[in-house]
């Protein structure tokens, strides 16, 4: 380029790094800058609605934007054409929508164009270029609508919470309904009553010499026609004596293929649970990784790359080419065996964006170990499971041989062994899907019993016949008791709010985050657990606005915002018809809601100031001490956690305190005599992630 060239066109993005790695993909008469996102935005000192007159936004140029929007308008002065590239989703349009009103407002006559593309590659982008379009106003309305209806939820809901319950307290549209569903499974396991019950399994083997030393365990399934169910140990141990006396045979064997086929390459929630069930990674997590990797990683002499398609999809379409380059990498690197007739087609949910697609690497043949070199240990993990999860998807299936034995001692007691051994790896020998190797894979929910009868033994049996007698090794009684359903986790709250149509795929990671931001939920291990705050908003909030905090109303909800972008129904209307009867709930909750923050409960603690009594007040964080004599004294103190300070001579009471960032951490009260400090009190470190397990080790058992 010559010194002093000045470029005729000017595009916008909302990343450096995305401007960084799209650069190099356009020519000299191209400039590419970075809005670093939203740069106009409801205001955050008010309401910022009329919704008097037709629900229009008052939109402000964000305070930290003004700078750069002072550099863009700079920049886009004499262009004969601005060009707006950021995300292909609702908020990208919404972006590109505020840009161009920007922009029009400083140069009437500026002409300006929006471009998409789903994968940060040179094909991709150059091809983006060649047909660009006009903004999309029914994305952008969806995307209003979206911000407005919670603008006016949360501006019109969290201020009842501070005034009825503590200051800093926030409701939000989707946020308050998943701490809803959180909170239900809260109540479900704490009403859970466990109910005792036995196994019984054998450890058995052929009597034939050449696999007599093969034993295999088979587990008691019915007597006669009826499923055996023991209560007790003494019905344990009565049907064990009586089996210990009985001669083993095998009763029957049925032999069967089955084919395990691929599933679909991931969509946001996919990756999301994927990348925690496998990686451990909270969705936050998982979608800053992605985002990198979307954006560009910088891999030596290609300079930087995007290597993954965009990551906030509800699809599983793939894109020809990229099937194609699928194919020709599969037949070369494993053969045509491994390869179907024609490429799967994978159905996306109803609803789903089927303009865009599954998220996959922008080239299979950057395989992972090639960029090992080049990304960090938590982004080349995502993307092996992202590039594994796709090239999978575009395999044969596995065959598998299911061994099922039937097994009887006497003539009454049947027990029954499962075997699986692969014939053909198919789609397996890249990516193993746990969920669909084996029944038993996935844990049940509610209690363990349907678990245990699905219990496959994966190994390969040895080779039994029909009729043949068995050598009975030893025979067990297994204590168990049915478990409450699960807490939540990342995972499975993702999983959930997908089903229920609750939020999409953008929503899913802050919604979590938000939560654990304003405390109303805590980490346990990987579990999600409610706090008291969380649980006392969850009760006031569905007694006062049950329509708000209805799934099915949330999810329809959605369903009109996904009909506003489709050009199906006005945005304006919508926003209408939600409003009406949430302004008469919320005028009645203004007058009938308890006031928690009034609420004191005497305690047996003195202030260290006056020696008044302490009563428990509630605030943003939840409960604490304040003394009674409140005005006139003003001394706070957190409520003892009911832990001793650990370090010596001290005697002080470990207390939960904040940062000044409104981070929990656990400190000593003798503060700052006492500097001891810990993210955890002694029995959630001793116990994270212990929550529903019991361990084997730990059951009564009878037998030898």
């Amino acid at each position: 380029m010559a010194k002093g060239y000045k470029a005729s066109r000017l595009v916008i993005v909302e990343s450096p790094a995305k401007a960084k790695t799209i650069n190099k993909y356009l020519g000299p008469e191209y400039k590419v800058e970075a809005s670093m996102g939203h740069v106009r935005d409801l205001p955050k000192s008010k309401m910022g609605v009329a919704i008097n007159t037709g629900f229009k936004p008052e939109y402000v140029i964000i305070p930290k934007a003004r700078k750069i929007v002072s550099h863009l308008k700079k920049e886009a002065n004499g262009k004969e054409m601005i060009f707006l590239a950021a995300d292909p989703d609702r908020e990208g349009e919404a972006i590109s929508w505020h840009l161009a009103h920007i922009f029009t407002e400083n140069d009437g006559k500026a002409k300006i164009k929006r471009v998409v593309f789903n994968e940060i590659t040179k094909e991709a982008v150059q091809e983006a270029f060649r047909h660009p379009r006009d903004i999309e106003m029914n994305l952008v309305n969806a995307q209003q609508a979206r911000r407005v209806l919670d603008r006016i939820v949360g501006y019109e809901l969290s201020p009842l919470l501070w005034k009825k319950v503590g200051q800093g307290l926030s409701a939000g549209r989707v946020q308050s309904v998943a701490l809803r569903l959180i909170v239900e499974r809260e109540h479900e396991i704490k009403k859970f009553v466990p109910q005792e019950y036995w196994t019984i399994e054998a450890k058995l083997s052929s009597q034939r010499p050449e696999v007599a030393e093969r034993i295999f365990i088979s587990k008691l399934d019915k007597s006669g026609k009826d499923k055996v169910e023991l209560k007790n140990r003494d019905e344990a141990e009565r049907i064990r004596q009586e089996i210990l006396k009985l001669p083993f045979k095998v009763n029957s064997i049925d032999k069967n293929e089955r084919r395990r086929k691929p599933s679909a390459p991931y969509t946001t929630s996919k990756i999301q649970q994927e990348a925690y069930n496998r990686l451990g990674f909270p969705a936050s997590k998982t979608m800053r990784i992605a985002q990198k990797l979307y954006e560009g990683v910088d891999i030596g002499e290609e300079g930087s790359v995007g290597l993954i398609t965009y990551m906030r999809t509800d699809a599983v379409n793939v894109a020809k080419s990229a099937q194609s380059d699928a194919v020709d990498y599969i037949r070369q690197k494993y053969g045509h065996e491994y390869l179907p007739e024609t490429p799967p087609v994978y159905r996306s949910k109803k609803g789903a964006q089927e303009a865009h697609e599954a998220i996959r690497p922008t080239s299979v043949r950057r395989e992972p170990e090639m960029m090992k070199n080049y990304l960090s240990d938590e982004e080349y993990k995502l993307y092996d499971l992202i590039w594994r999860k796709f090239v999978s998807s575009q395999m044969v299936p596995a065959i598998d041989e299911h061994v099922s034995i039937s097994i009887v001692a006497g003539e009454s007691y049947f027990f029954k062994t499962n075997g699986r051994r692969n014939l053909f790896p198919g789609f397996s020998i890249v990516y193993e899907d746990l969920s669909a190797a084996s029944p038993s894979a996935g844990k049940k929910e509610n209690g363990d019993e349907e678990a245990e009868d699905e219990k496959e033994i994966t190994g390969e049996l040895p080779e039994l016949f029909a009729d043949e007698p068995l050598t009975l090794h030893q025979l067990m009684g297994y204590q168990h008791f049915t478990k409450p359903p699960a807490r939540f986790n990342d995972a499975s709250i993702v999983k959930l709010l997908e089903e229920k149509g609750i939020g999409r795929p953008s929503t899913y990671a802050p919604t979590i985050y938000t939560l654990l931001d304003r405390e109303y939920v805590t980490r346990n291990g990987g579990a999600l657990v409610p706090s008291e705050l969380g649980e006392i908003v969850v009760d006031l909030l569905v007694k006062h606005f049950p329509k708000i905090m209805d799934v099915d109303f949330t999810a329809n909800m959605e369903g009109e915002l996904d009909k506003i972008e489709e050009g199906e129904m006005d945005w304006v209307q919508v926003l209408k018809d939600f409003h009406e009867p949430f302004d008469s709930h919320l005028a009645l909750a203004r007058e009938e809601m308890k006031n928690v923050r009034r609420q004191v409960v005497p305690t047996e603690y003195v202030c260290d100031i006056c020696g008044k009594g302490m009563v428990i007040r509630w605030g943003r964080f939840g409960k604490f001490l304040a003394c009674a004599g409140f005005p006139e004294c003003k001394y706070t103190r957190s409520i003892p956690t009911g832990f001793r300070c650990p370090q010596p001579d001290c005697g002080g009471d470990v207390i939960k305190r904040m940062s000044k960032k409104g981070r929990a951490f656990y400190g000593c009260s003798n503060y700052p005599k006492c500097t001891y400090v810990t993210n955890k009190l002694p029995k959630q470190q001793e116990n994270a992630g212990a929550d529903n397990k019991i361990s084997d080790v730990d059951r009564e058992t009878v037998g030898p």
